[in-house]
């Protein structure tokens, strides 16, 4: 039981730059889609900003804009 704990909370996490992508109309395959999720996620964590705030899909439509331009380097600062 506690391993779907976990799966419930991974699927809502990777849901949350999904949820940014349909408001876009943006469609990403899987591998695409885990390495804006994981850059979401360190943005995030590093400047402290809350999931459902206007400051987080700023944050989630500038990183689906920085992928599409070809900027993949999840090493980057």
């Amino acid at each position: 039981m506690t391993a779907n704990c976990g799966d419930d909370k991974r699927d809502h996490q990777s849901k949350m730059i999904s949820k940014y992508l349909g408001k876009l109309g943006i469609v990403l395959d899987s591998t695409d889609l885990a390495v804006c999720q994981r850059a979401f996620d360190a943005v995030l964590l590093k400047w402290n900003i809350a999931r459902d705030t206007e400051d987080a899909e700023q944050t989630a439509a500038t990183i689906i804009a920085l992928y599409q331009q070809g900027i993949h380097d999840e090493t980057s600062s």
